[in-house]
């Protein structure tokens, strides 16, 4: 008998986050919900313990990981998925001189390379389904923020790939929507046990080491939307069947029109007045003489 409730898996669904936002919305439309994460416990107990939501726990860099998770979602819904939203993934702050080439190379690996195995997982009952991929990116993909380079270039590639997936998978009656996330306000700044970037002694860049850390005080997410509002606006792009990039989050109209209208000098400003970097190396030379 064929399984007629439609069904997403969300990947990262800790406390808090975009994942378990998105999985609850799905969860309030009716969906079967796959809830994920690498440590199930960190998933909150009102996703978790609510009706029609799996949780697994599901390591996005183990191929034997999601292996076990493509055949409980199959087991489940007889071979199909409706959705897939790959939203694990990991910020990172620090100047480009001082980045530690192995760890940077991780960062790819959850940000990048994860996403693509998902995708090559899971195709199988997304065809089957004839389902919709989300791949989560970020602002950061267009947006060359300061000291956030290998960030910044992670989620410019799975921008990038995401939308070459569309191409290449429209064929198989598969949809793929690429979010550009914006503010967004999840507390992952200010978690308990996060330990903030702090700039090695011989950095360049040591004199601003306080403005480094500055900016990872929750700051960049002040005013942002909440991750119920983020979440809701992504359900309803999902079902509406749109496709392509989709800018979301907070100020998400007028971020999308100032990075396509906007000539360099303005765009830099932009850059500058969201993280103000040449403003305070400018202070702390200007101190050092």
């Amino acid at each position: 008998m064929a399984y007629k409730t439609k069904s997403v898996l969300v990947t990262g669904c800790s406390a808090g986050g975009i994942g378990q936002a998105i999985a609850y919305a799905f969860h309030q439309k009716g969906y079967h919900v796959f809830a994920t994460a690498r440590t199930p416990s960190k998933i909150p107990s009102t996703l978790s313990s609510a009706p029609n939501v799996t949780v697994l726990e599901l390591d996005v860099l183990s191929s034997d990981s999601i292996a076990e998770a493509v055949q409980s979602v199959s087991a489940k819904t007889g071979g199909r998925l409706d959705v897939l939203v790959n939203n694990a993934g990991q910020a990172s702050v620090m100047p480009a001189l001082d980045v530690d080439i192995d760890e940077a190379k991780k960062i790819f690996d959850l940000n990048f390379w994860a996403p693509l195995a998902m995708l090559q997982a899971f195709a199988p009952l997304l065809i089957e389904a004839r389902g919709c991929l989300v791949n989560n990116t970020s602002a950061s993909a267009v947006c060359p923020f300061p000291l956030m380079s290998v960030y910044n270039a992670s989620k410019a590639a799975l921008a990038t790939a995401s939308e070459t997936w569309r191409h290449e998978l429209t064929p198989f009656g598969v949809r793929t929507i690429t979010l550009i996330t914006m503010g967004v306000n999840t507390g992952s700044f200010t978690r308990p046990g996060r330990k903030p970037t702090v700039l090695p002694e011989s950095s360049r860049y040591a004199a601003i080491g306080d403005f480094v850390l500055g900016i990872q005080d929750g700051r960049m997410q002040k005013g942002a939307i909440s991750p119920s509002e983020f979440a809701a606006k992504v359900v309803s792009e999902v079902e509406k069947g749109a496709y392509g990039t989709v800018w979301a989050g907070t100020q998400a109209f007028i971020g999308r029109l100032m990075f396509w209208l906007s000539p360099q000098p303005v765009l830099d400003m932009l850059v500058q007045s969201i993280v103000p970097f040449a403003k305070e190396m400018a202070k702390a030379r200007k101190k050092a003489d």
